[in-house]
């Protein structure tokens, strides 16, 4: 069974019945949509000339048409390219053209913004608005069974976020995605027909990879249009084992929609990652929800899957061990190997820190048509993840930075989430990123941008207290920036490049 699509007609012929997917008032059941996936594949090859292997970017919000083309295309033979609905016109049209598209599915709220930029690729892909009569007649086509490919073909190309400059594309195979939704049965949850699938963040990312999981166990996919904190917590109330991914500013924001003695109704599983969790915001949200909690690191190239910080280990006293182990991503999943590497790849002792690599049959075949980054990243079969981090005797990983972050003042090396995690100690602080500056004698120093609570009053001084409490004198920020927002990108990442170019453009005007 190498087509990953092959699990989920297993899971529609055994529960034909079983609710497959919910969004807004329609419910489809596994039968019908076994069904349809078939047709809508069947009408790829047949009506709109795609052949196997092709790719067929999906670019819309969230809505119920997103999984049934994911399906649809493993069914057919061909490779989805999902991409956020947030991102620019012009940031897709690259991305469809960099994969050499050759379709598009989107909907009637992006279709605009796109069709002058897609007819300039050649050749023009094949265009089609998700929920149109067009689209439509694709689900009255001819059925077609599943399509035999090899576990290395590619099923997903999975587009970085862009922080720095074009989006790269992580080639992911069926093996990889196999690997990953087995990873998720053995770590996370076994899911049985009926759970809930709760989609609030975009299909695009991480909530549509552990859709997966869920799809071909006969899980319940319920979707959302998007975000909010109240229809969220009404849908906890509403279905029965509720799984949600989160970022964690999505996190932040549930909590502080909630009060003490929330009941979190059907609500199993919230796992959340794509970002820095801070510990003092965990501490809230396990207040909050309980011991519901899991913690996943991974990447783009290994997709949701390199380490993890289980709900058993998220519970704990408060005390310092405790705190320690929330401050960390947990342990390598099952069946991955993770370590902490110097430049030339040595094994670094316990509590040192260094790059994070790993390798697993999670981990991506490359870079679409950039050889020389996927040489930089893939190095004898290792991924190096550019994320620099430190594990303990228990095989336990904390991520510091990532590589490009790290602040080095006076040759010594400074992480800007240990000063971060120092400045959300002091209650005044809603948000905070720190970055390095050039310094003519120290290299680099760190300067602090930070969001005050509403109402809140704090200052340099003030701010300054907090860090001597409790990290080392060099590592205090030399500066403050009061800000009201921080940058962030469509994954909710704090744009630190943002950040730097501030501060240039601050010297540049001085």
């Amino acid at each position: 069974m190498s087509n990953i699509a092959a699990s989920f007609f297993n899971r529609a012929r055994s529960h034909p019945a079983a609710p497959a997917i919910s969004f807004g008032a329609h419910t489809i059941t596994f039968g019908a949509l076994g069904e349809r996936v078939r047709r809508i594949a069947g009408s790829m090859r047949a009506r709109a000339g795609l052949q196997r292997g092709d790719r067929v970017v999906l670019w819309m919000e969230n809505r119920a048409e997103f999984l049934e083309l994911l399906l649809a295309t493993w069914t057919a033979g061909l490779c989805a390219v999902p991409v956020n609905a947030k991102l620019h016109p012009r940031e897709l049209a690259h991305i469809a053209g960099d994969c050499g598209a050759r379709a598009v599915f989107t909907s009637d709220a992006l279709i605009e913004g796109i069709a002058a930029e897609l007819r300039q690729i050649d050749p023009a892909p094949f265009v089609c608005v998700a929920g149109s009569a067009a689209y439509e007649a694709l689900a009255d086509g001819p059925p077609m069974a599943c399509a035999e490919v090899a576990p290395t073909d590619l099923a997903w190309i999975f587009y970085t976020s862009g922080t720095t400059g074009k989006p790269k594309g992580a080639m992911l195979s069926h093996r990889n995605l196999l690997f990953m939704t087995f990873a998720y049965h053995a770590d996370i949850e076994r899911v049985e027909p009926g759970d809930t699938k709760l989609h609030a963040a975009p299909l695009s990312h991480g909530s549509g990879l552990y859709g997966l999981p869920h799809l071909f166990a006969g899980g319940h996919q319920v979707v959302l249009g998007g975000f909010e904190p109240q229809e969220v917590l009404e849908a906890f109330g509403r279905h029965p084992n509720v799984t949600m991914f989160a970022a964690p500013t999505m996190i932040t924001r549930l909590v502080q929609a909630v009060g003490p003695g929330f009941d979190p109704g059907g609500l199993r599983t919230l796992y959340y990652g794509g970002g820095r969790m801070y510990v003092s915001d965990l501490v809230k949200a396990l207040d909050r929800f309980g011991p519901r909690l899991y913690q996943l690191y991974g990447q783009g190239e290994t997709p949701m899957t390199i380490t993890g910080l289980s709900k058993r280990d998220h519970v704990g006293d408060g005390g310092p061990a405790h705190l320690q182990r929330l401050g960390s991503c947990g342990t390598p999943r099952t069946g991955v190997e993770v370590r902490v590497v110097d430049d030339a790849g040595r094994d670094l002792p316990y509590g040192e820190p260094g790059e994070v690599i790993t390798r697993s049959d999670c981990v991506m075949a490359g870079y679409w048509n950039n050889p020389a980054a996927t040489a930089s990243a893939l190095r004898d079969g290792w991924l190096w993840t550019g994320d620099i981090g430190a594990m303990d005797a228990r095989g336990c990983l904390t991520l510091r930075d990532r590589s490009k972050d790290m602040i080095i003042s006076g040759g010594t090396n400074i992480y800007p989430r240990e000063i971060e995690e120092a400045l959300l100690l002091h209650p005044a602080v809603l948000e905070c990123s720190v970055v390095g500056r050039p310094h003519p004698d120290w290299g680099e120093e760190a300067i602090a941008f930070v969001v005050l609570r509403p109402g809140a009053t704090a200052g340099p001084a003030d701010l300054d207290a907090v860090c001597l409490e409790n990290i080392a004198r060099f590592k205090r920020p030399k500066g403050y920036r009061f800000v009201a927002v921080l940058p962030k990108n469509n994954y909710g990442k704090i744009l630190k490049t943002d950040l730097r170019q501030t501060l240039q453009q601050e010297n540049d005007h001085a």
